[in-house]
């Protein structure tokens, strides 16, 4: 009852029309009943008054004459009271102006129209200032957004009634240019209300209101809510953000760190990614746990300092129970909201400040968790965990279906991450087992290497080098490059790398074995399956085989940079060589270049990555001769030297780099004699050799020595031509050669029971370590090795 009779005196008050009359002095001289109701006061202190002591703020501007319109009038308590004044001129019998009438009520006593109705029940907020600000009218939706009823702010400004944030001077700053300029303005911003406890995107169009004679005589606004709108676009622009932001390396932690620094602080206060341990590893993946779940942190971050939310430090695993947000995401292979209030919400946050260690609790501003699996081409990755604190709104279905379509791209990169690492220590362990591992057994030079694999998301190259002993202590430099990266390439590097070996033992000059080699890689490109991506990859090598009793290097190239010659005396220099073409191409024959060496010459054998700067197309190799001149304490520091002053810091292939420095035999340790064919001479050319024995101070392997000299002339007189010539070499092992004019090389076979020939090279192959023949510009030589230790 008392609610509804006041609701009556209300309704009444609302009818009161006040009356006034006012004399061309601005002193009040009439006041009526109607008027006290309005404004609390009475005639007796209203009268002789001036008008304006009776007002709130100025008049309105074009107040004069016979005009309509609302003017803030003080109340008795001192509120201010909005009301629409009608004022009229009283005029004398001169026609002359004595005075005003004025009439007024409160704005809701007016009828409304139709178009006010519309007005009033628009969808969106509307308003009307006059050109000072002022509010003049309001509707439903407007009053909503403000908080408050339409006659607390009609006659305020609208600064008065608003914060003093950078969005409210905005809007102010936009209502006065429209009423200056005259110009409609759309204007659209991000922010809060009075009414509203969140932050709201509006689109306002502000447009001017101009009076009969054309004078702006306010400014009107309709202000749209268009924060779903907003938002959508904000999630569009992380997701375009994501596709150039994310996966700009084949770096797992980089990845998962660049998800982090996308969504922190836009959409979460703190975002974590965790993967599952055999991510990291090179494990294939497991089931999908369905009870609790272990996940290691891989990235984190919030924007504050310490990242309070994290009560796991990067790196460590963490156990997340079967009702945790996490795990129910990988269970459940989608994204899980839980928001404050809720019952897993309360037993996660507990379990999570449980778990944390002393001092990195959760922050309890927390209220809204969502969590997201990471799944890519069918694999569970791990889970995308965000959280907010200072974000006023809960995570919303809207986020859920953003997050899912992030964390499915971010999966995308790191399983991209994951399968290139995968690939490149698959590829970095097969070339580290074809390489070779020592390179001692021979004293013709010392030698010092360097393999460094590329670093670029191309992969594993296919570089490799090696060091081969042969028969008469020389010994063969081996460098190669297949082109390509990857496994394929590692694997074509073995298959290089072994063939080199093997044609090395048979013992061919350098231009005959890259002939065999080249036909090698055409047949492997025709008979291997995609055969013309193995003719398209290629192949490059170099060949030397260094001499150290006459000092001579013999190099063929094919394809590849010549080496570097470093001379005792300093001076470097490249070795002037013609490179036949790329193995697999064919069509060009091998030249190979001999030159003779000083004794303490280091040669420098590399591969291309070390000269040639893709990226700049920039050709290093003077710098590389520069660098091979600079002293060093050992080969070792050189090819440390050499790599930090050629390689840039980041080279974009990989680098082979082999150092040699050679060694001769002198005259001391080599002996040489020429044979006549004729056996009856054998025996006075086995004394030679056991006297030259006794001069080295190696009689114990004379008898083994006579054995096989005796064995080996006596064969060159039989079936060899002359010239004969037997040398012995005493190096690491005691070798024996015997060279004729025949090409024709001699076969192991049995004698049978009643052969009286056919037993000498098996003695010989039983009596030495090894033995062997080659081929040589001027016919044959037959060798074998003692060893000087017991073997």
């Amino acid at each position: 009852m008392r609610r509804r009779a006041r609701g009556t005196i209300l309704d009444d008050m609302e009818q009161v029309v006040a009356a006034a009359v006012i004399d061309v002095h601005g002193i009040v001289t009439g006041w009526s009943e109607g008027a006290r109701l309005l404004t609390g006061h009475p005639a007796e202190e209203a009268v002789g008054l001036t008008a304006a002591a009776l007002l709130a703020e100025e008049l309105p501007r074009g107040a004069h004459g016979e005009w309509t319109g609302p003017v803030v009038v003080r109340h008795r308590d001192g509120r201010p009271v909005t009301l629409v004044v009608t004022a009229c001129p009283v005029l004398g019998p001169d026609g002359r102006r004595t005075g005003y009438t004025l009439s007024a009520q409160r704005p809701a006593a007016r009828e409304p129209t139709l178009a006010g109705s519309a007005f009033q029940q628009a969808s969106m907020s509307m308003s009307v200032f006059d050109p000072q600000q002022r509010y003049l009218l309001l509707n439903e939706v407007a009053c909503k957004v403000m908080g408050v009823s339409e006659d607390v702010l009609l006659g305020r400004r609208f600064r008065d009634t608003v914060g003093d944030d950078e969005p409210a001077r905005g809007f102010d700053r936009h209502l006065r240019q429209v009423a200056e300029t005259g110009r409609p303005v759309r204007y659209e911003s991000f922010t809060g209300a009075p009414a509203l406890n969140r932050e709201h995107a509006w689109t306002t169009e502000m447009w001017p209101v101009r009076d009969a004679s054309g004078e702006v005589a306010g400014v009107a606004l309709a202000a749209f809510d268009s924060t779903e709108q907003y938002l959508a676009r904000q999630r569009l622009a992380l997701l375009n953000e994501a596709a150039a932001s994310i996966g700009t390396t084949l770096d797992m932690v980089r990845t998962t760190e660049e998800v982090v620094e996308l969504l922190v602080p836009r959409f979460a206060d703190f975002v974590s990614v965790d993967l599952l341990d055999w991510v990291l590893g090179a494990d294939e993946p497991p089931p999908v746990p369905t009870g609790e779940v272990v996940l290691r942190r891989v990235a984190h971050g919030s924007p504050q300092d310490g990242t309070p939310e994290a009560a796991v430090r990067l790196g460590e695993t963490d156990v997340h129970p079967s009702f945790s947000p996490p795990a129910r995401a990988l269970r459940e292979g989608r994204a899980v909201r839980i928001q404050a209030g809720e019952p897993d919400f309360v037993r996660w946050l507990a379990e999570r400040n449980a778990r944390a260690p002393e001092g990195r609790p959760f922050r309890s501003g927390v209220h809204s968790v969502i969590s997201v699996p990471l799944k890519a081409r069918g694999t569970t990755l791990g889970v995308l965990v965000g959280v907010r604190t200072t974000h006023s709104d809960d995570f919303e279905a809207d986020d859920a279906v953003f997050a899912e379509e992030l964390a499915s791209r971010a999966a995308v990169c790191i399983d991209n991450a994951r399968r290139f690492a995968r690939e490149r220590t698959t590829a970095l362990t097969l070339q580290n087992s074809l390489l070779p591992r020592g390179l001692s057994g021979q004293a013709a030079v010392e030698v010092a290497h360097r393999y460094l694999p590329s670093g670029s998301t191309a992969g594993i190259g296919g570089d490799w080098f090696d060091v081969i002993p042969l028969s008469g202590s020389r010994v063969a430099l081996v460098v190669g490059d297949v082109v390509g990266h990857g496994i394929p390439s590692s694997a074509t590097m073995g298959r290089l790398c072994m063939a080199v070996r093997t044609l090395a033992d048979v013992d061919l000059p350098p231009d005959e074995l890259l002939t065999h080699l080249d036909d090698l890689v055409t047949h492997l490109a025709a008979y291997d399956e995609g055969g013309e991506d193995v003719a398209e990859l290629g192949a490059t090598c170099l060949y030397a085989v260094y001499d150290p009793v006459d000092r001579r290097l013999t190099a063929a190239a094919a394809g590849h940079p010549a080496p570097a010659l470093v001379r005792p005396d300093g001076t470097a220099q490249l070795i002037g060589m013609t490179p036949g073409p790329p193995l697999g191409v064919g069509g060009l024959p091998f030249e190979a270049v001999e030159l003779e060496l000083p004794e303490g010459a280091v040669l420098a054998l590399y591969t291309d990555g070390l000269i040639a700067d893709r990226d700049r197309d920039v050709d290093r190799a003077a710098e590389l001769c520069d660098a091979l001149t600079v002293p060093a304490a050992s080969l070792d520091a050189l090819c440390d030297s050499v790599l930090k002053a050629v390689l840039p810091e980041a080279p974009g292939d990989d680098v082979a780099l082999l150092l040699a420095r050679t060694h001769a035999l002198g005259a001391d340790r080599v002996a040489t004699w020429d044979v006549a064919p004729d056996p009856a001479l054998v025996a006075a050319t086995r004394q030679a050799a056991v006297e030259q024995l006794a001069a080295w101070g190696m009689e114990e392997a004379a008898f083994v020595t006579e054995l096989v000299v005796s064995e080996l002339v006596t064969n060159a007189i039989r079936y060899g031509a002359p010239p004969i010539q037997l040398r012995l070499i005493r190096d690491r092992s005691l070798i024996c050669e015997v060279s004729d004019g025949s090409s024709t090389s001699p076969h192991l076979r049995r004698a049978h029971a009643f052969d009286e020939g056919g037993r000498g090279l098996l003695l010989v192959a039983q009596l030495t370590q090894r033995w062997g023949s080659r081929q040589t510009g001027r016919g044959k030589t037959i060798w074998a090795e003692q060893p000087l230790e017991p073997w």
